[in-house]
């Protein structure tokens, strides 16, 4: 089953656009994931000029690239996180920030990703991935606990917020991919249950797929595949390395910064990881996911110049493994 295997262009977007294509498409890639910052994309141009997306357009087919998706992981995140302070602010443009006032940061958040979804329409993307912030992470590991109706007012406060802009996204015919990720509404195996049913289980809220912040939580990413594959709306490849075995180095990582020995867990470049690769394409292919498959390159301890041709290869060695016979084959211990 031949997938196309796309860059994404996050972490590359401190390169002019047309560079990361180039890049790209010398090592191979069949196209991109585009981020919606740095000169990758505005979606506000994206939206409202034809020429502005038919230059984005001619530099793929340059390349011989295509889009697949957009990404608006950043924008995203401010829609519904509580506390916003100065974290958001250097993630933010300033025509999101503001003055800073919280509400009315998620309310610029908010009308920007209802550009996304009229943007990826007019750059005929039919998915945008992206987080939607939280206001209940920070009760995770928290005390005093957090009581059942702060949860649930916290869960109604997400469908309010995500409900009209979904609205958006259906009259694009675009979905929304939501990365299951810690801070984010969804971040763990029961919260994806119970985020659907926050918004009635609207079509236009599905998942992104990324099995490396499944690891350190010790979820399973295969059986995660399997209970929500009418879900899946996208699926990026990225790699996790734990190193909790020293009973010195914790879960939570202890705020210590990327690449530090101490951390109990770190991203590595895709397939030098914890992620069990072999069974995950093979409940891929039990699932009928046809791609894309996006790489989202992320090592502190690797260039990035090699790293990413290299899981590149190792990428796509499994996405043209033949299908699987049945789902048990999926969970079949390799050799």
């Amino acid at each position: 089953m031949s997938r196309p295997i796309t860059l994404f262009t996050g972490q590359w977007a401190d390169l002019p656009f047309e560079e990361v294509a180039r890049l790209a498409s010398d090592w191979g890639y069949d196209g991109l994931e585009i981020a919606c910052w740095g000169d990758d994309l505005d979606v506000w141009q994206a939206a409202d000029s034809d020429k502005y997306v038919r230059d984005k357009l001619d530099v793929l087919e340059r390349y011989n690239l295509k889009v697949y998706a957009i990404s608006n992981h950043l924008k995203g995140q401010a829609v519904c996180d509580d506390p916003i302070d100065s974290r958001h602010q250097a993630i933010l443009p300033a025509r999101i920030w503001g003055d800073g006032d919280a509400e009315g940061v998620r309310q610029r958040a908010t009308e920007e990703m209802k550009m996304t979804a009229r943007a990826a329409r007019n750059l005929g993307v039919d998915t945008v991935v992206g987080f939607t912030g939280s206001s209940i992470c920070k009760y995770v590991a928290m005390f005093p606990p957090a009581t059942a109706e702060m949860i649930a007012a916290d869960y109604q406060d997400f469908a309010d917020r995500w409900n009209p802009m979904l609205d958006v996204f259906d009259e694009c015919a675009v979905r929304f991919a939501h990365e299951v990720h810690p801070s984010e509404i969804t971040y763990d195996y029961w919260t994806t249950i119970a985020t659907p049913k926050a918004i009635n289980h609207l079509p236009a809220f599905g998942l992104n797929w990324d099995p490396s912040h499944m690891i350190w939580q010790d979820l399973n990413p295969v059986s995660f595949l399997c209970d929500f594959k009418d879900r899946i709306y996208h699926v990026d490849c990225k790699d996790t390395k734990r190193q909790m075995s020293n009973g010195r180095n914790g879960r939570l990582a202890s705020h210590l910064p990327w690449a530090d020995p101490r951390r109990g867990w770190d991203f590595v470049s895709t397939g030098h990881g914890d992620v069990p690769w072999k069974q995950c394409f093979r409940m891929l292919n039990a699932i009928d996911d046809d791609g894309p498959i996006s790489i989202e390159w992320e090592d502190a301890g690797m260039d990035r110049l090699n790293g990413a041709p290299e899981a590149l290869a190792f990428v796509r060695s499994l996405a043209l493994e033949a299908p699987a016979a049945a789902f048990d084959a999926a969970f079949a211990t390799d050799a």
